[in-house]
């Protein structure tokens, strides 16, 4: 290992304000005055060369926080606040090559070397906790279902499955293409402009045209209502309308439409593309039937899009029946193979406390993949490791100060106290409060799908890459 350089600071500073949106990391530091002196090590990996960062304060308590996204999120509110009280921290820096080169499991294994680099210099931690936001989830939740012997417990915030996040955003574009734009692509996408953006606009164009008239609008709500989309929702946390009562069919169109326009093909929303730069088409619908997917949404979405025909004078069966006849997509078994892999997707199999927070309004990462995790952990008899928490908000990982520390501390509890503590909303949102006064927490019961129509386990055949699922 090289010489890793060390730097002893002392940090003074009042109000901090900081947003790093997709890390998940908003809101304002609650103290006028924190300071804390520390140990820091900075440097890079043998070999990989992930960058990696490390913050060792005086005051230890014994645990170690990890997090992917550290590096580069370290001078956040979130972490200050965490380090002036006593954490330490460490973590990496994505790699650039990870837009073609992605893989979670080799991410995995740099934060445990990390984990390794912490002990050598400061000793063994009392309790390791691994945290995340968005692929940062992805690994913390990879961390949770492998790694017993190097955590004690995780939280994972906006967190995707991979070939669930595939295959879930396929089917609504599928039900698109097969009744609004046959003749755009869905699969195949390129990552880069121009040409992401070029097919961008031109699906932009025909949804736009679609919402025109009452068969587009009632075929966009089709959409939505099958792919297991949020309704309202965005990337970012502003959105263009308010969110909508449910039961206002009109008004849930509308989210939707907005919804739809924000996740359209672009340099933003490439995350499905990119998945398969390094082993091959990811997605597929092969055997897939389209009449259960839509009994399996929501049921205020089934009953909008039950009006919605009627006032378009459509026939759902019917358009149905056309998207089931429509040309399938078969995923490559180099692809299916490669993240069948331990670390590159989930099993929800959890072995040590396991927290999920996510958006109600997360248009990158659709919310009701929650729904298809717990039906995992509850199969598997691990439903006491585990519990989710959900926030009414837009965005991807658009948590505020409090909600993070409010997640991390609820998971503190259940490991000091070997049981769950409530994590209900009401309960949330009052130890939020009382941990962050000026940010404001917004945890709610979140109503979700029927049932999750996109949990995948790979089978033996998958996993050595000898079948199409």
């Amino acid at each position: 290992m090289t010489n890793p350089s060390t730097l002893r600071t002392r940090l003074f500073f009042g109000f901090c304000v900081a947003a790093l949106g997709l890390l998940g990391i908003q809101g304002t530091a609650n103290s006028q005055d924190l300071q804390v002196e520390y140990t820091e090590l900075r440097d890079s990996i043998p070999i990989r060369g992930t960058d990696y960062l490390i913050r060792f304060p005086e005051n230890w308590n014994g645990t170690l926080i990890s997090d992917l996204d550290y590096r580069r999120a370290a001078d956040s509110p979130l972490y200050l606040h965490l380090l002036n009280q006593g954490y330490a921290l460490s973590g990496m820096q994505r790699r650039p090559e990870r837009l073609t080169e992605y893989d979670p499991a080799h991410e995995i294994h740099d934060l445990v070397t990390v984990m390794d680099i912490f002990e050598s210099n400061f000793g063994k931690p009392s309790r390791t906790i691994q945290y995340g936001c968005s692929g940062g989830a992805n690994v913390t939740v990879g961390m949770a279902e492998i790694h017993p012997d190097r955590i004690d417990g995780a939280v994972a915030t906006g967190s995707v499955t991979s070939p669930w996040f595939t295959n879930q955003h396929l089917d609504g574009f599928f039900v698109l293409k097969a009744l609004i734009a046959p003749e755009l692509p869905i699969v195949n996408l390129p990552i880069v402009d121009p040409e992401i953006t070029e097919i961008g606009d031109a699906w932009r164009e025909a949804i736009e045209a679609a919402q025109q008239t009452p068969e587009g609008r009632a075929r966009i709500a089709l959409a939505v209502t099958i792919g297991q989309w949020p309704a309202w929702a965005n990337i970012v946390e502003t959105t263009p309308v308010p969110e909508p009562d449910p039961s206002d069919v009109h008004a849930l169109q509308i989210a939707m439409y907005h919804g739809v326009s924000a996740v359209l093909p672009s340099n933003v929303t490439f995350g499905h593309s990119m998945l398969e730069q390094v082993a091959g088409l990811l997605r597929w619908n092969t055997g897939v039937d389209y009449k259960e997917f839509f009994a399996n949404g929501d049921v205020f979405y089934k009953q909008a899009v039950a009006t919605l025909y009627d006032e378009a004078g459509l026939n759902l069966e019917e358009d149905l029946e056309r998207i089931n006849g429509f040309p399938r997509i078969e995923a490559e078994p180099s692809a299916v193979k490669y993240w069948s892999s331990p670390g590159r997707t989930h099993v929800g199999e959890p072995k040590v406390p396991l927290l999920r927070m996510h958006n109600n309004g997360d248009l990158l990462v659709y919310p009701s993949m929650l729904k298809g995790y717990q039906a995992l952990v509850d199969a598997n008899g691990r439903t006491e490791l585990y519990r989710s928490a959900f926030t009414n908000r837009a965005g991807h990982c658009t948590y505020s100060l409090s909600e993070s520390l409010a997640a991390i501390k609820t998971l503190i509890q259940r490991l000091d106290l070997g049981v769950w503590p409530s994590t209900d909303p009401e309960v949330m949102n009052a130890l939020a409060a009382s941990l962050d006064p000026t940010s404001t927490p917004k945890f709610y019961y979140y109503r979700g799908v029927t049932k999750y129509n996109r949990v995948w386990l790979p089978s033996a055949t998958e996993f050595i890459g000898n079948a199409n699922p």
